[in-house]
This record gives structure tokens, sequence and C-alpha cells, in this order.
């Protein structure tokens, strides 16, 4: 079977790796990469034995497959390019700034029968795969994602820098339609939300408490699920989770049995993009279809316009 030609375009922190990872799978091969800086580009052309094209178009008359690793504002028009040309896309988180964007990705790449598919890389963080099979209707979300302040990714605010890898996870989990949403959050550094915590009432009951910063002093990514039978407690940095199961024996006090997990140091990136060449061998629907991505940016954006009646509340 031929191996599938792939590009990416935008080779900055994160583009850089998914050139790495292209050139080192076996079911693919790295035609080339693209960037607004040239140099950067040929550098990383020459690194891993691909070519630097000199704009988009050229390099879609040459690939079948693409990551799109430009900065979130312009995902959207590098994404529709890709999939107007008729390529199969994995889009950085998230997939879009506006879901009316999101939206009429999902429609063009059905339209042109591609595969597209949302970086959230959380769902393949080996910790999340092996604490996945022991969560089931979970009532209660804990979610507190923490970043020291960096320039990248301050083109958005912290909820769809940050805070939509949790709303991501949260959603994957299936608690239903949202009821209602309470948010606030507050500039720090950049021009637009740096710290956002975020109150979501799903129809069903379920409720997801969420914080995000982007100005800590030290990186934090951890979540805790309650569910009737005990607790899920995810530290996606060491790849450790916790079990409580709950159990209550006639005429005793509850008690809740402990089981610790330790996974694996799998890339969550190489084991993203390993599933979305999948997803295109198969003609299936990816892990993170363009739907998912889609329904997190939706929820994203009504935690905005919670935020931005928090501040109207209090200027």
């Amino acid at each position: 079977m031929a191996k599938l030609r792939t590009g990416v375009i935008g080779v900055g922190h994160l583009g850089q790796h998914h050139a790495r990872l292209y050139a080192s799978l076996p079911d693919a091969t790295l035609v080339g990469v693209v960037d607004h800086d040239h140099e950067r580009a040929s550098l990383i052309g020459r690194q891993y034995g691909a070519r630097a094209f000199d704009d988009l178009p050229d390099l879609l008359k040459h690939v079948d497959v693409v990551s799109v690793a430009v900065p979130t504002s312009a995902h959207y028009s590098a994404t529709k390019a890709c999939l107007e040309a008729g390529k199969h896309v994995l889009v950085e988180k998230p997939i879009a700034v506006l879901p009316i964007e999101a939206r009429e990705l999902v429609e063009l790449a059905k339209i042109n029968r591609c595969t597209l598919q949302v970086g959230h890389s959380e769902r393949f963080n080996p910790i999340m795969q092996t604490m996945r099979p022991h969560i089931r209707r979970p009532v209660l979300f804990e979610g507190q994602r923490m970043g020291v302040y960096s320039e990248r990714g301050t083109d958005v605010d912290v909820v769809l820098d940050l805070m939509i890898h949790d709303l991501d996870l949260v959603l994957s989990c299936n608690p239903g339609p949202v009821e209602e949403v309470r948010a606030a959050g507050l500039s720090v550094r950049s021009s637009s939300s740096d710290v956002a915590n975020a109150y979501i009432q799903f129809e069903s009951g379920c409720v997801a408490s969420l914080i995000a910063s982007r100005v800590s002093l030290k990186a934090m990514r951890h979540m805790r699920l309650f569910q009737a039978d005990g607790y899920v407690s995810i530290d996606f940095q060491s790849r450790r989770g916790v079990i409580g199961r709950r159990s209550v024996e006639p005429g005793l006090k509850p008690m809740v049995a402990v089981e610790e997990f330790q996974a694996g140091d799998d890339e969550p990136l190489r084991l993203q993009l390993e599933s979305f060449l999948q997803a295109i061998r198969a003609q299936s629907c990816p892990v993170v279809s363009g739907e998912n991505g889609t329904a997190a940016l939706e929820v994203a954006h009504r935690v905005l316009s919670a935020i931005n009646a928090f501040g109207q509340r209090n200027a």
C-alpha cells in the first residue's frame, strides 16, 4: 500500500513536531512544509528530508494529507484552502476562532469527502486512554489547566488557548446539552483574558467547574471526575491517575478503595497522527472529528459570552 504524502502548514513550536513525526511514521512520507518564514521552513525541511514550498497552493499540488499548525487566527483560512483542494486535514485546536467558521469547515469536509480531525491531543494522552474505561457517567468535573506566560498563543484568549482542551474532554464524556454557563475572566499580560473560571451546568444535572490560566508560576494539567461509584483523578503532566471506588457494607460506614495508575511515555502527538492516518485509510470517523471540535468551540464561546457579561457588570 502506497504511503500517504503529507505536508505541514506552519512549522513553528508545534508544527515542527508534526513534520518530525510524519517523517518517521511508516504509513507516511513527509513531502513538504510551508511557513510565512521561508528560512524556518527551509531549516525544518532540510532537517526532515522534505521540500520547503514557497506558498500553500504549491504545497497542495504535491500532498494528500496536511497538518495545519499556524496561529489560531489563521486556522479557518488555511483549513478551508486545504479542504477545497480535496486534502485530508488535521487542524490544531481550536478548529477555528468562530463557530460559524467551524461549521463551514465541517460542511466542506463532507462535500469534498475529506477526513477532518481536530488536534485535541489530550484525548491521546496515554493516561487519558488508561483511565477512559473507568469513566462511566460523571456528574461533576473539576479541571485545572495552568501554564506559564508565553507570547505564543496569545492571538486568542485563554479559553480558546487552554480551556478548550478541558471543554473537549468534558464533552467527550457525553454530559448532554448545556443548560447554563457562568464565567469570569481577567486580562493580566495580553489584550484578552489570561485567566478564566467557568461553571457549566448541563441539562442532565452534570456540572463542570474549570479554571485556566496562562500566567501561572508553574504548569498544571489536572482533572477530577466524580461519579456514583467513586471518583477518577487524572494528572496529564505526570501521567498518573487515581481511582477511588466507593463501597458500602451493611451496618458499616462507606469505604473508598484507592487504586493508582501510571501510564507510559508514548507521545500523544504521535498517537494522534497515527490515529488520523488510520481514519483516512479506513474512511472512518476520526477520534476527534470536526463536529467534536465545533462542539467544544461552541461551548467555549458561551464561556466567552459569560466572561464578557461578567466584565460589564464589574466595569
